[in-house]
């Protein structure tokens, strides 16, 4: 691990012999899942999910996933937990600390992972901040791999430069890979992720490129890649930003650029706005092997940190 880090916060504290490690597990814990076997690896394990933001994929992952490895998951809502009211970070982490084998957090700010991290005794792992989702991008690597060498991959990211965005441009700078990212000049990835990504490109031999034309982004990449145009806790600026986002709209049109390449799309998909219906549930989508493979990824990610030994 880079750094020595026992948390999953950002893919940026993790080496890529690590990350990779986490990949191949994941694709070996899917294909027992389809053959319909559980690893108990985590038998007797509990993991405190602390929920802020609404969630679909990321709790059912977390719940199912620990379950299936003979684990159990307890869901915090921010409601009963009062960090920040009734209780400090450092409170709840070292409280959870002695009581749990795992955190995960699904927050609207980083620094409150940051926090969570610094404090407890037990892994943190970052299930979503306004900053990164490294749990996603992690189940999009699984995803671009089962079609191709992630190395030898050309990725178009189109949008907001948001948390995914994030992350991506952090997993393509570890591990070295070519990825092209399209965003208005008004919303470009965050400027920190860009100043660390800067460094690990270097050390890795990275292709990270910005641009504010997604037609250049998508010229003949092998995965063309979007998210929502408004996330969560942005919804006051959904008017505004249908305007600003409008030219970057992945559709036919976009894809003349690019006619073999794989659709990806996190999830939740505000259809008709940043992606037609037509190409979402088109035959070139990954949309739904993206969300499965949360499953895996995060399995393997669980099973990295709460069960070491393995």
């Amino acid at each position: 691990m880079a750094n020595g880090t026992n948390h999953f916060v950002s893919v940026a504290d993790w080496s890529a012999d690590e990350l990779l490690r986490i990949l191949e597990r994941a694709r070996e814990l899917r294909r027992l899942y389809h053959a319909g076997e559980r690893p108990q690896t985590l038998q007797g394990r509990t993991l405190a999910m602390y929920l802020e933001k609404p969630s679909l994929r990321t709790h059912v992952t977390f719940e199912a996933g620990v379950t299936q490895m003979g684990g159990h998951a307890v869901v915090l809502r921010p409601d009963q937990v009062g960090i920040g009211t009734r209780e400090s970070p450092k409170d709840v982490a070292r409280n959870l600390s002695r009581w749990v084998d795992g955190i995960m957090a699904r927050t609207f700010s980083h620094s409150l992972v940051e926090q969570l991290a610094r404090e407890a005794t037990v892994p943190v792992i970052n299930g979503l901040t306004d900053l990164l989702h490294p749990c996603q991008v992690m189940s999009d690597l699984q995803t671009i791999s089962e079609k191709m060498e992630p190395k030898d991959a050309t990725v178009a990211y189109v949008g907001d430069g948001n948390n995914v965005a994030n992350s991506l441009v952090l997993l393509a700078s570890v591990l070295g890979l070519h990825l092209r990212v399209a965003t208005p000049a008004s919303h470009p990835p965050a400027v920190r992720v860009l100043q660390r990504a800067e460094k690990l490109a270097r050390e890795s031999g990275a292709r990270v490129t910005l641009t504010v034309d997604p037609a250049e982004a998508v010229r003949d990449a092998h995965f063309v890649y979007t998210d929502t145009w408004t996330s969560m806790g942005q919804e006051a600026e959904v008017e505004k930003r249908r305007k600003i986002f409008a030219a970057y709209q992945v559709n036919a049109e976009l894809l003349k650029h690019a006619p073999d390449a794989w659709i990806m799309h996190c999830l939740p998909a505000h259809r008709g706005e940043e992606i037609t219906d037509e190409i979402l549930d088109g035959p070139r989508s990954l949309v739904y092997e993206q969300a499965e493979n949360r499953l895996h990824s995060q399995k393997a990610i669980m099973e990295r940190l709460m069960a070491p030994a393995f």
